[in-house]
């Protein structure tokens, strides 16, 4: 309600009631409209993502005295033991009470990438982000005391999410404000100056003033953007900010995960294969037993993991006594146990092609599985104790673990929609290359079968930024080389929009142009992403970016229709002081062509569908289009206006006469400029043009509506003025334009050119 836009008009109502002219004030309505649309729609839009954010709410465990529970954040107190495991976010402050192979990011608190191997005893704050292992903290600060939550009141250099489309309007509202004040003041000194009486002053100083602001613009936009909430909300997409909305439409290249984006979450395991040099079978009790302990000591299970221990759920875990818990930049779990068992004291589980030796039976065999479309694990032994600093020596091979991975149903029809749009798309996964290439041959990305295995890739390198732009999918990729490709994709002015679901993809989501997070992913991805897909669901990214797409783009339609409307008013206003004669036109002259032709066609074309994608330069591209019209608009009405003067006199009895002639040819131009901004045409907008020029024709034709609005055409001569003024003032908006989008030499030349 309190806004620049209502203030102004609340300002011109006031000056215009003071007249006794109430009649005149009909434009104040529009201070209780603009305020009552915006207020439904924000709220409902506001109630939608209170909904959203509600599925979208991670449960903390607190273990207290009758057991663990599952609690909101607000409901964790102080001396609460906090259960972490990977992927969580820490919600408190707090001391580490103990630890299994915990590894802590604090990135986004402190600025270091390298993750935090804490000791019990050590302190932790909130807002941190497990990256592997599990662990419980003692709570010794939550809620507004935390660490998290006092920096982010402090934190003076807190930036939000730009929006190029609000700094644009905001920009123009700026330069407005600051046109109106002489403006007005010119405006009201030739009226007194010309004679006559302070009612009609103010009156005619209302009329120029009123048409200058863009009332429906702010509103127009507020609207656009809360229904773009709502209906991504129906499809079960959290918009954690607005202005994501914006930059979605916008994106040109799209990074995609592959483990749980464009594959099922679900995974299972359809076979182990030993290896030939060991006597073991595929159902081998030690290699099931070590199976089920590393999947038990992890605090939190991964889909491989979660795959796996349902596969040897019969087996009991052993002892152990040491744990590296499973990392996306190691890619492999280890256990130490306490007892040996047949083939060694340690073993090894993770990336066959990390664990493995080249030139082994089994590093061949998971090659060739990995092409099929499988997800492949290994698993080996060693006798040699295990340590984070690296694998443990003279490991050998054991077994593989061959999980099945399904393409999600919905993801081809997804990647179709994108190839259409000429968004360009890349698969960045940790996973391996053969296998990341399998997946993206049947998701049908362009080029997706020649995957690039990331570690030959050198982030430092000149040439990294080449090898990101000339290939499609890339395997094996670290959390920091995800971030890294995701900056040089930035460095080539590209606008990239990210997706993923693990705590590996969490820096490459955080410095995406726009982070794109599945419901199920890890806190710690929802928790740094602008979008969150609750659905988990590939496929709701094309309604992201086409209601993204329609947003915007419809915004910048409407725009045109306002703008016009205020540079016209800003040059008529300019010529009627230069000149020295009477505004022609009354406040309620103002509101019938404000609202017939620019605020009940804004409304509805702000909704409309627009597939386009959004690109920079809004107030370039928005007055390209809105001064020619004014142009075209004011020469309209102000020659009509001298013309009728010159014809029907300038005496008091024919001002109604003189203003309605310059009414007509001023409604003509608008309707005009409104046939152009709604194209293309669909039914629904020709009906909505043909219903506007109804109404207006009602008001021009009927006796109620000439009283209302004190207008008089009933002289042939004032409406053939009138049309031929308003057709003049159309061909030079059309010239207008012409010139300003630099096509009137080359359309000469085509004219010159010899036929061929």
């Amino acid at each position: 309600m309190f806004t620049r836009v209502n203030l102004i008009y609340a300002t011109l109502l006031v000056l215009v009631l003071s007249t006794g002219y109430f009649l005149d004030g009909m434009f104040g309505l529009l201070i209780i409209v603009n305020s009552a649309v915006g207020m439904v729609q924000e709220i409902r839009a506001k109630r939608t993502l209170d909904r959203l954010a509600l599925l979208n709410h991670a449960p903390i465990r607190v273990e207290r005295a009758d057991g663990v529970h599952e609690v909101r954040s607000e409901d964790v107190v102080l001396d609460d033991i906090v259960v972490i495991a990977a992927g969580d976010q820490i919600p408190v402050d707090g001391t580490l009470i103990d630890a299994t192979a915990l590894e802590i990011d604090e990135s986004l608190l402190t600025g270091e990438a390298d993750p935090v191997l804490p000791e019990p005893g050590n302190a932790v704050l909130s807002g941190s982000f497990v990256v592997a292992g599990s662990g419980r903290i003692l709570a010794t600060a939550v809620g507004p005391d935390s660490y998290a939550e006092r920096l982010a009141a402090e934190a003076s250099t807190f930036k939000k999410p730009s929006s190029q489309l609000r700094a644009g309007i905001d920009k123009i509202l700026k330069y407005i404000t600051w046109i109106l004040v002489p403006v007005g003041l010119a405006t009201i000194w030739n009226q007194l100056a010309g004679g006559q009486e302070w009612r009609d002053a103010l009156r005619g100083l209302v009329a120029a003033l009123v048409p200058m602001v863009p009332e429906g613009l702010v509103l127009m936009t507020s609207v656009a953007m809360a229904v773009g909430v709502i209906r991504l909300g129906r499809r079960n997409c959290l918009v954690q900010d607005l202005p994501a909305i914006e930059q979605l439409a916008r994106v040109d290249v799209f990074c995609t995960d592959k483990t749980g984006t464009l594959t099922e979450d679900g995974m299972r395991v359809s076979r182990i294969e030993v290896a030939d040099s060991t006597d073991r079978s595929p159902d081998d009790p030690d290699v099931f037993a070590v199976l089920a302990t590393i999947g038990h000591a992890e605090g939190k299970l991964t889909g491989s993991m979660a795959a796996v221990l349902e596969h040897v759920r019969s087996q009991q875990p052993l002892a152990t006594t040491r744990l590296i818990a499973f990392s996306s930049a190691r890619k492999w779990a280890a256990v130490q146990l306490e007892a040996p068992r047949a083939g060694g004291i340690s073993w090894v589980f993770g990336a066959p092609d990390v664990i493995l030796p080249a030139d082994c039976e089994l590093h061949a065999r998971a090659e060739s599985l990995s092409t099929e479309g499988h997800r492949v694990l290994a698993l080996a032994s060693s006798a040699q104790p295990v340590a984070e600093s690296g694998l443990p020596e003279a490991l050998v091979p054991v077994a593989l673990v061959v999980l099945d991975q399904r393409l999600r149903a919905d993801v081809p029809d997804a990647i179709r929609y994108f190839r259409d749009q000429q968004v360009e798309l890349k698969v960045i996964s940790g996973d391996n290359a053969a296998a990341v290439g399998a997946i993206s041959e049947q998701a049908g990305i362009p080029d997706g079968r020649v995957a690039v295995d990331a570690r030959s890739l050198d982030p430092e390198a000149p040439e990294f930024a080449r090898e990101i732009a000339a290939h499609t999918a890339f395997g094996r990729v670290t959390p920091t080389q995800k971030r890294a490709m995701v900056h040089a994709l930035q460095g080539d002015d590209r606008i990239v929009g990210m997706t993923g679901d693990g705590v590996n993809d969490v820096f490459a989501l955080k410095d995406a142009d726009v982070g794109v997070a599945m419901g199920s992913g890890s806190p710690a991805a929802r928790a740094v992403s602008r979008i969150v897909l609750l659905d988990n669901s590939f496929a709701t990214l094309p309604h992201v970016v086409a209601e993204g797409r329609r947003v915007i783009g419809n915004i910048e339609r409407v725009a045109t229709l306002f703008l016009t409307k205020t540079f016209y008013s800003a040059l008529l206003a300019f010529l009627v002081v230069v000149t020295a004669i009477p505004y022609p036109f009354l406040p309620r002259h103002v509101t019938l062509i404000g609202v017939f032709t620019i605020g009940i066609p804004a409304f509805f074309l702000a909704l409309a569908p627009n597939t386009a994608r959004a690109q920079d330069g809004f107030v370039r591209r928005v007055l390209g289009q809105a001064v020619p019209g004014g142009l075209g608009a004011a020469f309209a009405a102000y020659g009509a206006y001298l013309a009728a003067r010159s014809v029907f006199g300038v005496e008091e009895a024919t001002r109604v006469m003189n203003s309605s002639t310059a009414l007509l040819a001023l409604i003509a131009v608008a309707f005009f400029v409104l046939i152009a901004v709604a194209r293309p045409f669909a039914w629904w907008k020709v009906a909505l043009v043909a219903a506007m020029m109804g109404c207006v024709l009602a008001v021009l034709v009927t006796p109620l509506g000439r009283t209302v609005f004190d207008i008089d055409l009933r002289d042939w001569r004032a409406v053939a003025l009138a049309l031929g003024f308003g057709a003049g003032g159309i061909l030079l908006r059309t010239l207008a334009g012409l010139l300003l989008r630099g096509r009137w030499r080359r359309r000469l030349s085509d004219v010159r050119r010899p036929a061929t």
